[in-house]
């Protein structure tokens, strides 16, 4: 199983802080993996509407053994097409996608590279293939005003913030608790 870390808790802070100042916030999920972050937020913000989405298998039955009883709309699937249903309808975006890059091995610590589920570690030659999907995805779901937070690697403090570059306002890279780049967020233009 996937053990969130500190520094995901920061990330798990910054959705739940988003959330308390809309009422009845619509709050997603991606790359769930054992549902932390969906279960922080459906405590913690009375009257949301959390829905996560979790594409490897075991991981999805710890999430659902973790989230029965919240209400959370849990589903088994890929991100990059999950919740058409909400398309422009979610206020808050929120994932721990995979950030690791494919020749970084031996630089990932034994106890995640040996025990964690190779879905919930790499992506791509840059580690930032998960990220792109996000951008995407949250880009379909999220109503103007909307935001989205991703976690990312400390190294990539520019290179995560720049996928966000362009359409998106207000994008931010977020230090974690030993003042390393961790975590990026930006905001759906209200046009």
């Amino acid at each position: 199983m996937f053990v969130p870390r500190p520094e995901t808790e920061l990330l798990a802070g910054w959705a739940i802080d988003h959330a308390r100042t809309l009422e009845a916030p619509v709050v997603v999920e991606l790359c769930a993996g054992a549902g932390a972050i969906s279960l922080s937020v459906v405590h913690e913000v009375p009257g949301a509407r959390v829905h996560a989405v979790e594409l490897d298998e075991p991981a999805f039955e710890w999430a659902r053994r973790n989230l029965v009883g919240t209400g959370v709309d849990l589903r088994l699937g890929d991100m990059a097409d999950a919740f058409a249903d909400l398309d422009g309808q979610v206020d808050v975006v929120v994932a721990n996608p995979p950030y690791i890059p494919l020749d970084a091995w031996e630089s990932v610590a034994p106890e995640a590279r040996d025990h964690d589920p190779a879905l919930a570690l790499w992506s791509g030659d840059d580690g930032l293939d998960a990220m792109r999907v996000v951008d995407r995805v949250a880009w379909r779901l999220l109503r103007p005003g909307g935001v989205v937070g991703a976690e990312h690697a400390d190294a990539q403090g520019e290179s995560a913030p720049a996928v966000f570059t362009g359409r998106w306002a207000d994008v931010r890279d977020h230090r974690d608790l030993a003042d390393r780049p961790r975590y990026v967020t930006a905001t759906k233009p209200r046009r």
